[in-house]
């Protein structure tokens, strides 16, 4: 019953419900049971994901809220392919400690960087303009480096020079920051709603 009433919240701007998609990574349940001692009593207690209560937004105009409604459907698409780079990038980290030496690392990580085109090069044509300058930004939230000290890290100055140029051709940077308490508040607003299963 509770997981029912978190599952199906009203969705921001609107009073139709939704259901949360409970298979996706930017949703994770956490339910933790327990119980302490207090004077001799155990007392059970729950700990459930946060819900986030925002003021209604007063749009000035169709227009504003049209672009809130794009911002939440953007996030919905993106938000989850950040989430599966963060994992890629902590498992690759970790892997590259276990190796021998610098040979092996690069051998590995022309590797990892073929894996990546082949599986996302097809999710990334898909993405409209927005969709990928959004990403960017989210990329530097889960990981809290830009995407272009990320490919600096990995695979070197030229790499990230070369990625950081073709980027540029399209008028975005790989060296876009994410301000989540500046510019980006509504996207923070929108992303911690949407881990949180309410939009």
């Amino acid at each position: 019953m509770l997981m029912t009433s978190l599952g199906l919240m009203a969705q921001e701007g609107n009073k139709k419900r939704q259901e949360v998609d409970y298979d996706s990574p930017t949703f994770v349940p956490m339910v933790k049971v327990g119980k302490v001692l207090e004077n001799g009593d155990s007392i059970q207690y729950m700990e459930m994901n946060n819900v986030y209560v925002y003021p209604p937004i007063a749009f000035s105009s169709k227009k504003q809220q049209m672009a809130y409604n794009r911002l939440v459907k953007n996030v919905k698409i993106v938000l989850p392919i950040a989430k599966e780079a963060r994992k890629i990038m902590m498992e690759t980290a970790e892997y590259l400690e276990t190796l021998p030496d610098k040979n092996a690392k690069e051998a590995h990580m022309k590797l990892v960087e073929r894996s990546i085109m082949k599986e996302y090069k097809p999710r990334m044509k898909k993405l409209t303009f927005s969709q990928g300058k959004l990403l960017i930004k989210l990329i530097y939230r889960e990981s809290n480096s830009s995407g272009y000290e990320l490919i600096q890290a990995f695979l070197g100055p030229v790499r990230a020079g070369f990625y950081q140029a073709f980027a540029w051709a399209f008028g975005a940077s790989l060296k876009k920051r994410y301000d989540p308490e500046g510019v980006d508040r509504l996207t923070e607003r929108v992303v911690l709603m949407v881990e949180a299963g309410q939009i």
